[in-house]
């Protein structure tokens, strides 16, 4: 009899701390793409699998495109609705804009994560990163996929896309430092706040995510990024948060101190030239699957899951 995972792929039998407060856990697979390895950096190679709707999956999309590597890793997007069996293919879901799995035509994520390992028991997340070779899954965790998108493919790239570079050692310190704080308090901060289990675990969140946003807006000031004078993998984890803040958070997740757009006009101007200036940016925010994404499988906080046509636009113009 097959095993029950529920407990895994159904968000809504998420638990909470006893105090309250959401953590999340650790993503579970972390190979690495790396020339000598096990995973060698090589085209066709490997398939990525993501959702339009997540900020986490959207970090390896922008960062796949902005490094030119459309033709090296192939790509998945799953249908927004994330039901009791979490992510669904196209088969199992026929939303607009959703794919079918072209590698195993598996009906959900869930599928795939069973397929490499039997007795997973973490939650089944995208981004996933699966070697075709091996049948396995490389990597779950997006903040470690995009360090392998920008760096290990770059001997078979153009000389173009190869310079890009989101990680550079001279800003390295100043960029992990940053992250780790707005890992916690922002893209974090954010699910902490929606998912808190009582009204003190939500107002701590709340009020540590905007005292960074104030902060993150002092750092802005007269700046086009967030870390030095270039467009960097920090810039790319936060706008996967800033650019889902009022069509999503504000509402969904009582994230209403302020809104990006009347609140903050550095992190607003900010947020508008990455999404205007950048294609790999642009092309990979679907504003449709994010609101009914969100406002859809979060049965617990949204129970008619009636999905909100606002903000009106959703992104606004420079």
């Amino acid at each position: 009899m097959a095993r029950n995972v529920t407990n895994q792929s159904d968000i809504s039998h998420m638990k909470t701390e006893v105090d309250g407060s959401f953590k999340r856990r650790p993503s579970s697979f972390r190979n690495h793409i790396v020339k000598g390895g096990q995973y060698e950096p090589e085209k066709g190679r490997y398939h990525l699998y993501v959702s339009y709707a997540c900020p986490w999956a959207t970090r390896t999309l922008i960062t796949r495109q902005l490094k030119g590597l459309e033709a090296f890793i192939d790509v998945t997007v799953v249908s927004p609705h994330m039901g009791a069996d979490g992510w669904p293919f196209a088969d199992a879901d026929a939303y607009p804009g959703a794919q079918s799995d072209p590698l195993f035509k598996s009906q959900h994520v869930k599928d795939l994560y069973l397929r490499a390992s039997p007795d997973y028991d973490g939650r089944f997340t995208v981004p996933l990163l699966w070697d075709k070779k091996t049948n396995s899954i490389v990597n779950n965790e997006s903040s470690e996929i995009i360090r392998m998108f920008n760096s290990e493919f770059n001997e078979q790239l153009p000389a173009d896309k190869a310079k890009i570079d989101i990680y550079p050692e001279a800003l390295r310190a100043e960029i992990d430092a940053q992250n780790e704080w707005v890992y916690d308090t922002v893209n974090n901060g954010v699910y902490k706040s929606g998912f808190a289990g009582t009204q003190e675990a939500y107002e701590i969140a709340v009020k540590a995510l905007f005292e960074s946003l104030d902060r993150l807006e002092k750092i802005l000031e007269g700046k086009d990024y967030v870390v030095g004078n270039v467009l960097t993998e920090a810039d790319i984890r936060l706008f996967v948060t800033i650019v889902r803040f009022d069509p999503v958070y504000v509402g969904h997740f009582k994230c209403n101190f302020r809104t990006i757009r009347d609140g903050y006009p550095n992190l607003h101007l900010w947020v508008r030239k990455l999404y205007w200036n950048y294609p790999s940016f642009k092309e990979t925010c679907n504003f449709d699957h994010i609101k009914t994404h969100y406002y859809w499988s979060h049965p617990m906080l949204n129970p008619k899951r009636i999905v909100p046509v606002g903000p009106i636009p959703n992104i606004l113009p420079l």
